[in-house]
């Protein structure tokens, strides 16, 4: 299996192929690599001719330093889960400096608003984070499809605006949430919940049906009090928001309308770590 470090490299490689016209398959990873980041490459093996995953902990999307230094980073062990996976993927592993040279600071983005609801709320310039680095891992690797899970719907939402703003020829597909048989959603930052956290962490999805219900009968202002008042009877657990939101905007929903698509969103803090969750309405 081939592994790059260094963007010149792969950009050789791929290079050729791209000549060719070859399909090229993307999928970004801030490694931590689970079954989820696996269903994504599953997809664009199926559907590309080469699948290129890239393991990045990107430093400018995290505005918490803490944050950044703690999140868990273990390449040898994404490689080899990778491999045993399917050996066919290419690996681009750069370092920060390879990314951004001496400038690590993000590009200053207008998503029309999407980046004000939510995490843009909680975690101010992530997303200009997020979306310098996608913007040059896909002028990097050239993608003809990328792929990102539904977990972080939000992001989703963002790069595909990013990517009609820039004019970039990839086709942003979004994939299912992967969760585990207890209803967590899979997320690299599991990896630092303790046992007994985890476990209590499957109370998330729960209350997020028990939501979805309860607005089929009920406005988005009851629903979102309703889902409150569920967390609440949680001491573990400190939420951060529930916010039910119109999939395409993301604007808050203020009256419902049989017109347009709906999804709860969720942030909510377990020992100290941060989890995100969301679900259709």
């Amino acid at each position: 299996m081939l592994v790059f470090n260094e963007r010149k490299a792969i950009v050789s490689f791929l290079e050729p192929l791209i000549a060719q016209k070859k399909t090229i398959g993307f999928v970004p990873t801030m490694g931590a690599l689970h079954d989820g980041h696996l269903s994504l490459l599953d997809k664009s093996l199926k559907e590309n001719d080469v699948t290129v995953m890239s393991i990045f902990v990107n430093p400018t999307q995290f505005n918490n330093p803490e944050d950044l230094e703690k999140y868990p980073r273990n390449l040898e062990s994404d490689v080899s889960k990778v491999e045993a996976f399917n050996k066919n993927v290419l690996i681009f592993a750069p370092s920060v400096s390879d990314i951004y040279k001496n400038n690590v600071t993000s590009e200053n983005f207008d998503f029309d608003g999407l980046e004000n609801q939510m995490e843009g709320k909680y975690r101010p310039g992530h997303f200009d984070g997020v979306g310098t680095i996608v913007k040059r891992l896909f002028e990097i690797i050239r993608p003809t499809n990328a792929y990102f899970g539904e977990k972080d719907f939000q992001q989703l939402q963002i790069v595909k605006k990013m990517v009609e703003k820039v004019n970039l020829p990839v086709n942003v597909i979004g994939c299912p949430i992967f969760r585990e048989k207890s209803g967590l959603a899979m997320s690299s930052r599991n990896e630092r919940l303790s046992k007994e956290a985890k476990e209590k962490a499957t109370i998330i999805f729960k209350i997020l049906k028990a939501g979805k219900k309860y607005f089929e009968e009920h406005s988005a202002l009851a629903t979102q009090s309703f889902v409150e008042k569920e967390f609440s009877k949680h001491q573990d657990f400190k939420l951060e928001y529930f916010d039910i939101a119109e999939e395409k905007t993301l604007l808050p929903c203020i009256r419902k309308s049989k017109k347009k698509k709906y999804r709860g969103f969720v942030a909510v803090f377990i020992e100290d770590i941060r989890l995100i969750d969301n679900i259709g309405l």
